[in-house]
């Protein structure tokens, strides 16, 4: 009898234990937390036009057809730089004065100029009078207005000279801003003794509402790439900002020691967040007259040699699915099984609830 007891004891003690250890083993399914939730970020799958896209490294330049180098068309030296390096200035602004020679001689030849055509103005009166009274010949009145017509036009042709010089009769020059714009460039400070002769610019001035983008363009790539093709272009200061332009041109020779073809992309610069000399990655897309379904490039998980994305139906119900992507164009990757048009992926922690998932 008490034996019997006891292999009955042992059978419901072994029971027991089956079906706790069987309660543990259950699953319970990935609750998306609220706390994540919040941050969730979903992408609905979509049918899009397929595009070749090619990315280009480049570098944010002047737009050249805008802008200018300010040379001395005199010698002297510089005097009251009122600019910086980075400063915006105005069309007609005085940048700097130069103490010049020159200028002086300029007004010295305007004097002279303006002295003989008095003389001469005076002569021409005396010698209209005398011909009037028959004391002068019709030889000494068209001599007279010769050399008054001819004093005139020296006298223009000194105000001329002049007023290119910068029309200032102290013996001074004025470096004078053409256009608005930055000073993108300063090679005079103080008391720096220039000469015409001296290839070196004073300043350099450009207006940076547009900007050019150089990008380049290696030889396997050139037949994708053409002029007008649209072009999405990031920089390391705003990676999250997209700058969009077009190819503006293509220059049709290769760089002799880096095997690159230029091209160049123009770009409306009206925050002025974009500056000369900024690395730049450049999106190149081109149209290839078919559509696909299409993702964030941000909802794609790559585990074990296969893409996954995870489609949403609620924060109870999150599925991992195989998809077979067809190509990407950086932002957005094209998908030709695994997914249908409409369905929900979630494109924002992907990897973290992908993990919990298979955790």
């Amino acid at each position: 009898m008490t034996r019997l007891l006891l292999i009955v004891a042992m059978a419901t003690a072994f029971g027991c234990g089956s079906k706790n250890e069987s309660k543990s083993n259950e699953r319970e399914a990935y609750v998306i937390p609220d706390s994540l939730m919040k941050h969730l970020k979903l992408d609905t799958v979509r049918m899009t036009p397929v595009v070749d896209a090619i990315t280009l490294t480049g570098m944010v330049d002047f737009n050249q057809d805008n802008q200018v180098n300010i040379f001395p068309p005199v010698s002297g030296i510089v005097q009251n730089v009122s600019t910086q390096l980075g400063d915006v200035v105005k069309a007609g602004q005085v940048l700097a004065t130069v103490k010049s020679s020159e200028m002086a001689g300029y007004e010295n030849n305007m004097v002279v100029a303006e002295t003989n055509v008095t003389s001469t103005k005076k002569q021409l009166d005396a010698t209209k009078d005398l011909f009037k009274n028959g004391l002068a010949s019709q030889l000494d009145l068209t001599s007279a207005q010769t050399n008054y017509d001819q004093a005139l036009a020296q006298l223009q042709m000194q105000q001329r000279i002049l007023k290119i010089n910068g029309d200032n009769r102290q013996g001074v020059y004025m470096v004078k801003s053409p256009i608005n714009g930055f000073i993108v460039q300063k090679n005079i400070t103080n008391n720096t003794v220039i000469r015409t002769d001296n290839g070196t610019n004073l300043f350099t001035i450009s207006d940076l509402k547009n900007v050019w983008i150089q990008a380049n363009v290696y030889e396997s790539n050139i037949s994708r790439v053409h002029v007008g093709d649209e072009v999405n272009v990031t920089t390391l200061s705003y990676p999250d900002k997209v700058f969009k332009g077009k190819v503006d041109k293509m220059l049709n020779v290769l760089d002799p020691s880096s095997k690159v073809m230029k091209v160049r992309i123009v770009l409306p610069n009206d925050e002025y967040l974009l500056k000369p000399q900024m690395f730049a990655s450049v999106n190149v897309l081109n149209p290839l007259g078919h559509k696909a379904l299409t993702v964030s490039s941000h909802a794609l998980m790559f585990d074990h040699s296969q893409y996954y994305v995870l489609i949403y139906h609620s924060n109870k119900d999150v599925r991992i699915t195989p998809v077979q992507v067809l190509g990407s164009n950086g932002n957005e990757t094209y998908i030709s099984a695994g997914v249908k048009e409409g369905d929900q992926v979630i494109a924002y922690d992907v990897i973290l609830i992908y993990e919990a998932l298979n955790s």
